[in-house]
């Protein structure tokens, strides 16, 4: 699926202001249609309802964490293969790289910049089905 555009995200993020900005800064500035969910329970319920292209999950999140929640999607055939990113504090080399063990295709650092995290999810997405 080369060049295809990326529209719909699941956004999981556990911080209400958070999850708030980032879901303004990808719609309003990105365009995207965003489904925000609070945890990763939530996105489980939620994820073949909406069906995304993209999933964007917290890292640390309470009850199911975001390696625990892209474990649990992996599980669904719905989402087996989407791609799915971290958002997190955690961005040491040795961090990344258990993330991307996990199977993320990338990790946005937190705080990230509202006015161009639209850009950074389209160039990862980009990277990704180049």
């Amino acid at each position: 699926m080369p060049d295809l555009p990326l529209e719909r995200i699941l956004y999981v993020e556990d911080e209400p202001d958070i999850r708030m900005v980032a879901q303004m800064a990808l719609e309003a500035v990105g365009g995207f249609t965003v489904q925000v969910c609070g945890s990763g329970a939530e996105a489980l319920r939620t994820v073949e309802s909406f069906g995304p292209q993209l999933i964007i999950l917290d890292v640390m999140m309470p009850e199911m964490d975001g390696p625990t929640t892209l474990g649990e999607l992996r599980k669904r055939p719905c989402c087996a293969t989407t791609p799915i990113l971290f958002m997190t504090a955690k961005v040491q080399p040795a961090e990344v790289a258990r993330f991307l063990s996990l199977g993320a295709i990338d990790v946005i650092a937190k705080p990230f910049d509202p006015m161009t995290l639209a850009d950074t999810v389209r160039g990862v997405w980009s990277r990704f089905n180049g």
